[in-house]
């Protein structure tokens, strides 16, 4: 009986064409990145929800919690419009957010002395509690999940990150861009100062967001 010799499969189209993604050629660098992030991303979930349920929270609740606190130490005036910034995200999705905590007494919600229309933000008693007493399991397990960092590999982790957060924005104004044409009008590569700067309801990315 005569072997069936499989018929050679066509290369798959690259997915990226910058000559710095590419290596001899091949975008299988840029796809192990890509996936890679995803497997991190979905472990670093995981760890999040992980201190949330220990202390009776969701991962985002925690989150927005925990950052309020942190930031407070910078200053004391903690707006939601501060930690959507510090978090990038809504103004909208962080005010219900924080209604949530606001109910269960995790936080308090204080007008603003400058400002009536503002509210601050603060963590109540029972909050600071509650991540008091979350503090020793999260110091240990933060520790393993990003040891195997040098000094210099995170500080430069940190730095990626946060040009890629940029990147990112740009990348999905891109997208929008492109979804409003007409395949046949993308064909030629489209500079991104052509594309609409469309507002996404989202704050402009500042700095990396601590909530961990």
């Amino acid at each position: 009986m005569r072997a069936v010799v499989p018929a050679p499969s066509r290369p798959a189209p690259l997915t990226v064409s910058r000559p710095e993604l590419l290596i001899n050629g091949s975008d299988r660098h840029f796809r192990r990145l890509v996936h890679g992030l995803f497997g991190f991303l979905a472990r670093h979930e995981a760890v999040r929800s992980g201190h949330g349920a220990r202390i009776g929270l969701v991962g985002i609740e925690y989150t927005v919690l925990i950052s309020i606190r942190h930031l407070a130490v910078e200053n004391p005036d903690v707006s939601v419009s501060r930690v959507a910034e510090h978090l990038y995200l809504s103004g909208a999705f962080v005010t219900s957010v924080t209604n949530k905590l606001l109910k269960r007494g995790l936080i308090h919600k204080r007008p603003d002395p400058n400002d009536r229309r503002r509210v601050r933000l603060e963590v109540s008693e029972q909050g600071n509690a509650l991540l008091a007493e979350l503090a020793p399991v999260q110091r240990q397990v933060n520790d393993v999940q990003f040891g195997c960092l040098s000094t210099a590999e995170f500080l430069h982790l940190l730095d990626m990150i946060e040009r890629l957060i940029d990147c990112g924005d740009n990348a999905i104004r891109l997208q929008d861009y492109f979804g409003q044409r007409p395949a046949a009008e993308i064909t030629p590569p489209v500079e991104l100062d052509a594309a609409p700067d469309r507002k996404r309801g989202r704050s402009r990315p500042a700095k990396l967001g601590r909530g961990r």
